[in-house]
């Protein structure tokens, strides 16, 4: 059978050309499809998948890993031009002949749908702007990759200059911060250029597939079926209500503690205590040692995936120059194995970050067991319910006593660290969320950065109340242009204040019962996308929600907790 000679790793595999692959599309759009044959044909079709799949993100990998390998950029967008391009017009292809045959294989009633809204949307005209698309995302990278300043006579990235955030002494954190802006702001013109071109692509996309804008065909595109950009609004305004009163008595608390007359945004991140920075570990291998006794403790399972990731080299977690910015995890759907990547320099951030990024990892092993390819193309709010639901799983573990990083002590001041950045960070997840909304839906007047710089404004002055930024407009204007998401994920953003809400009630379940709470998350991450948004959350004993009665009741739990930890703290 033709299939048998497909190899089994992407090591040769990444250097086929598309006339190699082409014949196994063939294979699959010629055989005829009934009860008998099809889930042959669905193993089939995945491990092809699978291996175009992750020779692609391996590619990716190395342009994020190494942002001036000209030559590992050059093989990336070749390989999106060369072969990624003509198998998702094959991929069409074999998905319409799946729907035409009315069959439901077991658990692919959700991907069937989900297969359904993606035949109404694909345009084949659309598949060269999305590789232009991935360019353009590549380019972003490279910019902010790039970025490096000059402090006490070493080169730093702007990630590693961060530290100086946490030092008392104002006067320097203060030096740190605008230097940190000047440098960023140097890059406004080249990246005001690159927003123009992914608007005006996006809009194309957008044009071609029959949508009046952006916004709308990226809900399709995204699978929101249980929530509409109207429900954001409904987001937005509890957010308004609940959360940032609750963000201005975090920062009311931090002005007073800090003994300032107003709260600069420099002094966000300095110990209120006046005790040291917290430094959790001095080493990347530290790092990994405490994560993993850390994930062993919240369940052993866990402890023995992420052990399979330190031996087999998936983890790239040093931040140096010539490496992407921030951190993500991505799925080798060939091998079953997660890729971890982020840039660690020593504070608490990191180890919220690798915890963070563990829980997608968990979810790449549980939902690896799952038969076919098209049942692991989750949604964002559930890979972000996997992250940020781990988070707080594993908050109890965090001293050393339990193989964790921390003093008991020390281990309540990086727990209220955290508390008290949800808070914020549901703030400003309302921010960006509400930008995208506007940016998408008036595309001609978002094609002038001088507009959008007055929205991103208007919409963080309603949200970030607290912080004092008289002054300091420019600073305010880099800040949606450093934002990752803003420029090469639109839309993602909410998907981490929907799934916050879902991990609180997680957390709020563990509270009475850790083991149930741990078993019920497991159950969730094993569904994969065979299962609707709002199941998936009840899986994970959480319910769907986002009105102001839900934020009422979880803000007021971290409160109050944050009330005990204080207590906590010497």
């Amino acid at each position: 059978m033709l299939f048998d000679s497909l190899p089994s790793t992407t090591d040769e595999f990444r250097n086929w050309s598309w006339a190699q692959i082409q014949p196994y599309f063939n294979d699959l759009e010629a055989r005829s499809l009934d009860a008998t044959t099809v889930e042959r044909w669905l193993a089939n079709w995945t491990h092809l998948d699978n291996l175009i799949n992750e020779s692609r993100m391996r590619l990716w990998i190395r342009t994020t890993t190494h942002t001036n390998d000209e030559d590992g950029v050059n093989r990336f967008h070749a390989y999106l031009s060369d072969i990624v391009e003509p198998v998702e017009v094959a991929n069409q292809q074999l998905k319409e002949k799946l729907l035409a045959s009315s069959l439901t294989p077991k658990g692919m009633e959700i991907p069937l749908r989900d297969m359904r809204t993606e035949a109404a949307l694909f345009r084949a005209e659309n598949v060269p702007l999305a590789t232009q698309e991935s360019k353009l995302n590549t380019d972003y990278d490279q910019i902010l990759g790039s970025q490096t300043v000059m402090w006490e006579g070493e080169e730093i990235t702007l990630l590693q200059l961060r530290t100086v955030y946490y030092k008392p002494d104002r006067d320097l954190r203060e030096k740190a911060w605008r230097l940190e802006i000047e440098r960023r702001a140097a890059d406004t013109p080249v990246l005001n250029t690159l927003w123009k071109d992914m608007l005006k692509l996006r809009q194309q996309i957008a044009t071609n597939a029959g949508f009046a804008d952006y916004r709308a065909y990226m809900w399709q595109e995204r699978k929101r079926f249980d929530y509409s950009p109207e429900d954001c609004t409904v987001f937005h305004d509890a957010v308004a209500e609940v959360v940032v009163p609750a963000a201005e008595r975090i920062y009311e608390r931090r002005r007073l503690r800090l003994g300032l007359d107003s709260l600069k945004p420099w002094d966000l991140l300095v110990d209120t205590s006046g005790q040291p920075a917290l430094h959790p570990f001095s080493t990347v291998e530290e790092l990994e040692i405490h994560s993993e006794a850390i994930f062993q403790q919240v369940d052993p399972q866990l402890g023995t995936y992420f052990g399979i990731m330190r031996r087999e080299g998936l983890l790239d977690l040093d931040n140096r120059k010539n490496k992407a910015p921030g951190g993500y995890q991505t799925d080798l759907r060939l091998v079953k194995r997660p890729f971890i990547f982020m840039n660690a320099v020593s504070t608490h951030e990191d180890v919220q970050t690798m915890i963070h990024e563990g829980g997608h990892a968990f979810h790449c092993f549980e939902s690896g067991k799952l038969p076919y390819s098209q049942q692991l193309e989750i949604t964002m709010e559930v890979a972000e319910l996997a992250s940020m639901s781990m988070e707080m799983l594993a908050a109890p573990y965090l001293t050393r006593d339990l193989g964790g990083f921390y003093t008991p002590s020390e281990a309540a001041r990086a727990r209220i660290e955290h508390l008290e950045e949800i808070i914020t960070l549901l703030a400003y997840i309302a921010v960006v969320d509400a930008y995208q909304h506007w940016v998408y839906t008036h595309i001609e007047e978002a094609a002038d950065p001088e507009n959008c710089d007055e929205q991103w404004v208007s919409l963080w002055k309603r949200f970030m109340k607290g912080i004092d930024y008289t002054g300091l407009d420019e600073a305010l204007l880099v800040r949606w242009r450093r934002q990752s998401h803003i420029f090469q994920d639109p839309f993602y953003y909410i998907d981490y204040g929907l799934a916050q809400l879902g991990a609180l009630q997680v957390w709020e379940n563990a509270l009475q019962d850790q083991p149930k709470a741990v078993r019920q998350y497991l159950d969730a991450l094993a569904l994969g996308s065979t299962a609707r948004l709002k199941d998936v959350f009840a899986a994970a004993g959480a319910t769907f929600a986002f009105d102001a009665a839900t934020f009422g009741r979880l803000i007021g739990l971290i409160e109050r907790t944050l009330e005990e930890l204080e207590t906590q703290v010497h």
